[in-house]
């Protein structure tokens, strides 16, 4: 049993067929073919089951998959880190969350790109949990994710505090008037959006535990549902400070153990520290001002008044 015996079984096993694999491996589908059935009569067992849709797992291949994950993994980063002579160069992929994209990124990324253009660069929004896991995958090089975490397997560094904000329509002018007259309505990216917990987490604080969550894919699309009166959110000031000064929203204040949170980078602690990733990360720390004492600085930085 090679290595290269274990790719070709690990990209039949991702893409549910031969043929997928094959063009994946660009090769053709009866070498693909052949070697499975090789590896098959080396181990004396199954690993696929062949049918009319493609091919699914055995047990014992369900059992081998990790192994030729991780070899898959360790071949990748070896090619990776041979070719890698500190020069910032090939393909760099982050996640992040929707508000770090809107509020944090542009002018890091626009920095980075100016600086680096050999850097393939992509970002992938998602929720905290999904760009976790897919970190723990090696599906990410790296991903800004909301605070705390507390992960064995991962290394982490705080790169920005935010301060967060009940978000309402303006006539909504305290806390005390939410969820008086039925249920009240929480506008929330979704499942696995970490604001969305922690904003029932500080309503149910204050008596109210009859939420209706509304999940929606962006974040414009939310700060418009709130100032139609649709319901409430929770969101860093600074993503909203332009819909408050518009008198669109009206923003209500936190104690500050409730408000701060902080957005953390994490990766693998095994993973490869390219030059790319190496150079993205001088640049946030760069531009990261952890000594900000008032958020709301940032937030009228981030978003200028408008000229009189």
């Amino acid at each position: 049993m090679d290595a290269s015996d274990l790719k070709v079984f690990e990209a039949v096993a991702r893409y549910g067929g031969i043929s997928r694999a094959a063009k994946e491996l660009h090769t053709v589908q009866s070498n693909v073919t052949t070697r499975i059935q090789s590896l098959e009569q080396e181990l004396g067992t199954a690993l696929f089951e062949r049918h009319a849709r493609g091919v699914t797992l055995t047990q014992a291949g369900h059992r081998l998959l990790p192994y030729a994950a991780e070899i898959r993994d360790v071949l990748d980063r070896a090619r990776r880190a041979a070719i890698d002579d500190g020069t910032p160069t090939g393909p760099l992929v982050i996640g992040t969350l929707e508000t770090t994209v809107a509020m944090r990124l542009p002018r890091i990324v626009a920095a980075f790109a100016s600086a680096y253009p050999n850097v393939d660069l992509s970002l992938r929004a998602g929720t905290s949990i999904e760009s976790v896991v897919r970190v723990l995958d090696r599906e990410l090089d790296g991903a800004f994710v909301a605070g705390p975490l507390d992960h064995a397997e991962l290394i982490q560094e705080t790169m920005f505090r935010e301060e967060l904000v009940i978000v309402t329509t303006p006539s909504v002018t305290t806390l005390h008037d939410l969820g008086r007259t039925g249920p009240l309505k929480i506008l929330v990216l979704r499942v696995g959006c970490s604001y969305r917990q922690r904003l029932e987490t500080l309503l149910a604080a204050r008596g109210i535990a009859d939420v209706r969550p509304m999940e929606f894919g962006s974040l414009d699309a939310i700060i418009g549902c709130v100032a139609a009166g649709i319901g409430v959110t929770l969101l860093p000031r600074a993503v909203v400070a332009a819909a408050a000064r518009a008198g669109e929203v009206a923003l209500h204040e936190l104690p500050h153990d409730e408000a701060m949170v902080e957005t953390l980078f994490v990766r693998r602690h095994d993973a490869l520290v390219t030059s790319a990733l190496t150079a993205f990360l001088d640049v946030v720390r760069s531009r990261t001002n952890l000594a900000m004492t008032n958020p709301r600085n940032m937030a009228a930085a981030a978003y200028p008044p408008a000229a009189q």
